[in-house]
């Protein structure tokens, strides 16, 4: 049985490994089953909750694909370290205004002009619930971190 300080201790690893990768690409599936893929910024770190949070537009596809299957998984990669991370979780729609206020950070100003005033600006929460991971020490085999 994983204790809370355990998870808290996987969630830390998990945070190192992804802290300087910067972007994720983050799947969905459509409406049709299909599996739908892009790239989002990482917004600050994984919370002891084992949480990641990404800034959104309310109205995108992703977020209507969500809606009908919480299932996603989130991969990352850094070609200089050889290291391949990929993350399955649940996502779901965040609103909250004071939420979004203090994940906010300067670097999301490409994609949102407007900043907190942006037209249906929203989060994207993910719940971690199963994480992997492959470097250049490692073999075919993944190391399962959660």
């Amino acid at each position: 049985m994983t204790t809370s300080t355990d998870r808290n201790q996987q969630f830390y690893q998990l945070d190192k490994l992804i802290k300087d990768i910067g972007f994720g690409m983050l799947t969905t599936v459509d409406e049709d089953g299909s599996l739908h893929s892009r790239p989002m910024f990482v917004n600050n770190e994984i919370d002891f909750e084992g949480v990641l949070w990404f800034f959104t537009d309310a109205r995108s596809h992703k977020v209507l694909e969500i809606q009908h299957r919480q299932q996603v998984n989130v991969s990352f990669s850094s070609l200089e370290k050889q290291q391949y991370i990929s993350i399955s979780g649940t996502a779901q729609l965040v609103t909250d205004h004071n939420k979004l206020q203090q994940l906010w950070q300067p670097e999301l100003q490409t994609w949102f002009p407007k900043g907190l005033e942006e037209p249906d600006i929203a989060l994207l929460k993910v719940n971690i619930n199963k994480a992997d991971y492959w470097d250049n020490r490692s073999s075919s085999q993944p190391q399962k971190i959660i």
